[in-house]
């Protein structure tokens, strides 16, 4: 793999506060418990950072209850006026919360202003659609006028992945503060500073409490999902996690969004373009960070008759991918976030060798005394795997991708659909009828043909099977993030 030059000017960290924040204002955690954060590219420490417990979730939840109070009965324009402001600040300091995002989660500086970007075009389209939070009204005879309306849930709690903090931050706060509820938000363990700065950014232009941040460990997160005035939890992380909120949130019946983890399938049909098709691989794996994406296609199926040929294209693509610092804005591709994510990588590399698949390119950490201090790996690729191989079964949420040579389409889609996993797919062919038919056999929630990993917003995005519960980026997000009122009118005054 080659490396990047690394002859950008020295970087220095944005000045961001450490302390929770809420009711508008910065607290130290009550019980006095920090934890230190560090660069998984270079080992520097980037500081400590407050932890949140269930005293300060309490403090917090009730803050934002207030908050809720009096955000509520802002009219919809204003709210929307408000949410574009938002919007321009974001994009003001874009950046600066793409160079904290990169140094705090390995993810390449160029790469995380694409997603300051999309938190500035969230707040946008949601502002947008305030004024389409409506009701209907329902024909019930002469004199009965009966109508619905919607109203804000209240208090909302998002749960956030390291994979792109300030990204998820920003768009999923968006929806929920547009329909009228006040957000908490808690940052990822691993990358907590680019919420932090967002929220410090943010918060003087809502009511004190709607917006909030803390960060926090384990206890955070289990004493928001019990707290009896969240009325929603909604999360971006692994299964088990998703499970244990659902749990969580069983008690007190909050409604719950859960974006979950995938093993997404890419189909390549023998009539695809092989060059696009080997772009498309590469697009849809997010080598770029490392394949740290739920929505990842980290297994290809390539048709026996182009496997070669579109295997030879990817494997000299994957080659000439850049590692680097990511805050460098010449970087190409980062480094994984965290020493367990490293190991994690090391194990599935092995066990995909011990399982019998072939390894093609990859399966090291690079050797440039540059990266010796960071979390790299070399995006890895295997051959002739099998269905039953772990590397083929279980998410890695790391630079491995896994190819299939198929033949037959109906044991292809037997193995794509086997699964529990069912977030993403990327179908590849120039038959608009195999598309058509394809798209309808695939088990994903999001599915692209002749394309990978865009996302766009208005275009509903969760998974099937257990990769998830609930849709987002769209109105179906905004429409989540309330209630449903009946109300029924006797016109003539007196009830039937």
């Amino acid at each position: 793999m080659a490396t990047s030059s690394n002859k950008a000017a020295a970087f220095v960290l944005p000045a961001v506060k450490r302390e929770l924040y809420y009711g508008g204002a910065w607290h130290k955690a009550r019980s006095g418990l920090t934890q230190e954060t560090h660069n998984p590219a270079t080992g520097e420490s980037l500081g400590s950072v407050s932890l949140a417990e269930a005293q300060d979730v309490d403090a917090a939840v009730k803050a934002a209850y207030a908050g809720f109070k009096i955000w509520r009965r802002v009219k919809p324009v204003e709210r929307a006026a408000i949410l574009r402001k938002a919007a321009d600040v974001i994009r003001e300091h874009a950046d600066e919360l793409a160079l904290i995002d990169a140094a705090d989660c390995g993810g390449p500086y160029k790469r995380m202003v694409k997603d300051s970007e999309g938190g500035a075009l969230a707040f946008e389209y949601f502002a947008g659609l305030v004024t389409e939070i409506k009701g209907d009204t329902i024909p019930t005879g002469d004199d009965v006028l009966s109508f619905t309306v919607r109203e804000p849930l209240g208090v909302v709690v998002r749960i956030n992945a390291y994979n792109h903090p300030v990204l998820f931050a920003a768009t999923h706060a968006a929806p929920a503060l547009a329909a009228g509820n006040a957000v908490i938000m808690k940052p990822p363990e691993q990358a907590p500073l680019s919420t932090l700065r967002l929220v410090e950014l943010l918060g003087p232009l809502f009511p004190p409490g709607v917006i909030s941040a803390l960060p926090g460990g384990r206890a955070c997160g289990e004493a928001l999902v019990a707290h009896p005035q969240v009325a929603k939890v909604g999360l971006i992380g692994a299964i088990p996690t998703g499970k244990a909120i659902l749990k969580g949130a069983a008690d007190s019946m909050k409604k719950v969004t859960l974006e979950l983890g995938g093993k997404n399938a890419l189909i390549g049909y023998g009539d695809a373009d092989p060059d696009k098709l080997a772009a498309g691989i590469i697009q849809g794996m997010n080598f770029v960070w490392l394949g740290q994406s739920c929505g990842s296609t980290s297994r290809v199926f390539l048709h026996e008759s182009i496997h070669d040929a579109v295997l030879e294209r990817v494997v000299k693509k994957v080659k000439t991918l850049r590692f680097g610092i990511p805050t460098d804005p010449n970087t190409e591709m980062g480094c994984l976030v965290s020493k367990a994510q490293l190991d994690k990588v090391k194990y599935y590399v092995q066990a995909g060798k011990d399982d019998g698949a072939r390894l093609v390119v990859g399966g090291r950490q690079p050797d440039d005394a540059q990266l010796a201090n960071g979390f790299y790996y070399e995006p890895t690729i295997f051959a002739d795997v099998k269905p039953t191989m772990r590397i083929a079964q279980e998410e890695v949420f790391g630079p491995i991708l896994s190819v299939f040579k198929w033949s037959d389409e109906d044991a292809m889609f037997e193995a794509v659909n086997e699964l529990n996993y069912g977030l993403t797919a990327s179908i590849w062919t120039s038959n608009l009828s195999v598309a058509h038919r394809a798209a309808a056999r695939v088990e994903a929630g999001y599915v692209w043909v002749n394309g990978a990993s865009t996302h766009y917003f208005g275009v509903p995005f969760g998974g099937y099977k257990q990769s998830g519960m609930g849709r987002e980026e769209s109105i179906e997000e905004l429409l989540d993030n309330t209630q449903l009122k009946s109300i029924n009118i006797a016109l003539d005054g007196a009830g039937t």
